[in-house]
């Protein structure tokens, strides 16, 4: 029996806005990696997104084990890009006070 060995590419692809997926899920890079930091292992990640299968969570997270210092960039990339995203947002729509317009609002429905 002759088994032939082939390098396999990970099952990642880049959306639109140049965040990476998994298969052809909407599971994301940062969603696996950031299981797989916190100690989840791979069966757990596969069951918690079924999306994915058992393979290619393995096959992402080897991936990151052999370009650490990539996936590490692009995930700080994504952070920082996160957060700033963020403070657009809340220059916009000030969080200060939410609890209490929320509140309010409820109760003035609540009186209907």
């Amino acid at each position: 029996m002759n088994m032939v060995v082939a390098a396999e590419t990970p099952p990642l692809s880049a959306d639109a806005s140049g965040v990476f997926r998994v298969g052809h899920s909407r599971v994301t890079l940062d969603t696996v990696v950031g299981a797989f930091r916190d100690g989840a292992t791979a069966e757990g990640i596969a069951e918690q997104y079924p999306a994915v299968s058992l393979g290619q969570v393995y096959a992402v997270i080897a991936y990151y084990l052999a370009h650490t210092a990539a996936v590490d960039d692009y995930l700080r990339e994504r952070e920082q890009r996160a957060a700033e995203v963020r403070q657009a947002n809340e220059r916009l729509f000030s969080p200060t006070g939410i609890r209490e317009r929320l509140m309010a609002r409820q109760a003035g429905q609540d009186a209907m």
